[in-house]
């Protein structure tokens, strides 16, 4: 009597944990065979609130943008604006999440857009040095400090022996070269203030 309830209990429980959604960890490739997984929102190592002038190289190109930069514990938001003062998108990473919209944008050019890969950039100059750290040598590669200090210092991205990301903070200017990747960008904004 007590295996004809056993199996249908097995059975019920079988099905209901195949018909569970798995949720896929947001992550970026920061080389061709890295895994780099996106820091929970915790590892900030200063919170901020501000506004930022971006300048962005990709591909010969030179790109302008001025943002609201929100970033603590919680999340990290990012509204993207024109020099006209219109809002070209809103990017928002929390709880595991990344999420990207624009109405300007066309549909068919955000499918080649990743979102993570602005998190992943994000990270890489404002988390705590030990998190990354860690997470990078997860992924093979390593992380090399020179002046730990949040206003000033640089950090480097080593594959091997290759340096493939430089980050350079001097005052009120972040800067990010993706040697590996070939674009580069820097972040203006009142950095002296956090």
């Amino acid at each position: 009597m007590k295996l004809i309830f056993f199996f249908p209990v097995c059975i019920v429980c079988i099905l209901s944990c195949a018909s569970v959604a798995r949720k896929e960890i947001p992550y970026v490739n920061l080389t061709n065979s890295s895994k780099f997984v996106l820091l929970p929102t915790e590892g900030i190592e200063k919170a901020m609130d501000m506004a930022q002038f971006l300048s962005a190289e990709f591909r010969g190109q030179n790109y302008f943008f001025n943002a609201w930069v929100k970033a603590d514990e919680n999340a990290i938001e990012m509204v993207l604006f024109n020099e006209m003062g219109a809002s070209i998108g809103e990017l928002f990473y929390r709880n595991g999440e990344v999420n990207f919209s624009s109405a300007v944008i066309p549909r068919a050019a955000l499918q080649y857009f990743k979102p993570e890969y602005i998190i992943a950039d994000f990270q890489l100059c404002f988390y705590d040095t030990s998190l990354l750290e860690q997470s990078l040598k997860d992924c093979d590669l390593v992380l090399e400090v020179i002046d730990s200090s949040s206003r000033h210092g640089s950090r480097r991205i080593l594959s091997g022996n290759e340096v493939i990301i430089e980050i350079k903070k001097t005052g009120n200017i972040v800067e990010l070269v993706n040697h590996l990747r070939g674009y580069a960008y820097s972040m203006e904004g009142d950095f002296n203030g956090i």
